[in-house]
């Protein structure tokens, strides 16, 4: 068969025209959704850190951005689809990116509902988290690789009459959903972390966890010690120091994964063990080698605690003393701790989550 070698007609105005209101309402698509990704990606760690009230704003903001994402998907699958269709290069780590955001939003809203708490050994928080985690270099390389410019024309009254459009409907999904939920859904029950309650009062229903790698040590509670160091001077403490000076308080243990309880403490107050007028934060060691500092600040509100409802600390639970750190998250609360010290390092500089 010969080649066809008659000149192509050119495309009409009206083509051209449509063509081009396609490629806009694309780039203004992927325009708000880098917005919203990033929003969720900066809202997220922040509900995963606060343990206090402003925890449910930032809960808040979270979902209503990712509902956001979830409202713009009919127009990105369109996007894909068409993208799909030209056989760019490094179209597989684009779909693994769309496949991760899709796990992070279907987790989050299962757990935020609580029709999906758990997957086997795993929570669907942990499922979230993790695959919003995975996705970011993905998401990082499918910015740079399919840059957006957006020109002057997108800065107009209607992009930004569309932008609260989008808003508005993100709030009022969010205000459904969560009407929903209290009224007819398991995860009305939530605190405002977002967390569900587990074994409260009830030690052996609480669950046992651990941050990353740490796994649970064997300690001899009669041969342990804690090491108190203020300056240059050390004490060491043993259990029946701390007994003697304890006292009871009640505290809410949230945890990152998913889960709170509230249990009965006995321990000791750390500004009773540290003189902190001359330093600038207070560092608490496990057998581990896991740490967190605190704030000078915080003294006269983290414990060193030694029992759970009159009762020695389990080793799955932190024993033989652990630190409980009232209105902090989970990673903040140090289990098998060895020691605690005064520290010329300001307590922000760490990682805001530990990485080990």
């Amino acid at each position: 068969m010969a080649p066809d070698n008659r000149p192509r007609q050119p495309s009409s105005p009206l083509g051209r025209f449509g063509e081009t209101i396609g490629r806009m309402a694309g780039r203004r698509t992927n325009l708000a959704l880098l917005v919203l990704l990033a929003g969720a990606l900066a809202t997220g760690p922040l509900s995963f850190a606060l343990g206090s009230g402003w925890a449910r704003w930032a809960v808040v903001a979270h979902g209503v951005l990712a509902l956001g994402i979830v409202l713009l998907t009919p127009w990105k699958s369109v996007i894909a689809r068409r993208g799909l269709r030209r056989r760019r290069a490094g179209a597989p780590a684009s779909v693994a990116f769309a496949v991760l955001v899709v796990v992070a939003l279907g987790t989050g809203v299962g757990h935020a509902t609580g029709l999906l708490r758990t997957l086997g050994p795993v929570t669907a928080m942990q499922l979230h988290v993790g695959s919003a985690l995975v996705a970011l270099p993905f998401g990082v390389w499918h910015v740079l690789a399919r840059r957006v410019r957006p020109p002057r024309t997108d800065l107009s009254r209607r992009t930004l009459l569309r932008s609260g459009a989008l808003a508005a409907g993100s709030l009022a999904a969010y205000g459904a959903v969560s009407g929903l939920v209290e009224t007819a859904l398991p995860g009305g029950g939530r605190r405002f972390t977002g967390s569900y309650e587990r074994g409260s009062f009830r030690p052996d229903l609480m669950p046992v966890t651990q941050w990353l790698r740490d796994s649970i040590p064997a300690i001899d509670a009669v041969a342990w010690r804690l090491e108190v160091r203020t300056g240059h001077a050390t004490r060491t403490l043993t259990m029946a120091d701390l007994d003697r000076i304890a006292r009871p308080i009640r505290a809410v243990l949230d945890c990152t994964g998913g889960w709170f309880a509230e249990q009965e403490w006995t321990g000791v107050r750390v500004d009773r063990l540290l003189d902190s007028s001359r330093s600038r934060s207070i560092l608490a060691r496990s057998v581990t080698g896991y740490e967190r500092r605190y704030p000078l600040a915080d003294a006269g509100h983290l414990w060193v605690v030694t029992r759970m409802a009159g009762e020695p600390l389990s080793a799955g639970h932190g024993g033989p003393v652990r630190i409980v750190a009232p209105g902090r998250r989970g990673f903040w609360w140090v289990k098998w701790l060895e020691r605690v010290e005064l520290s010329d390092t300001p307590w922000w500089w760490q990682p805001p989550f530990p990485l080990t």
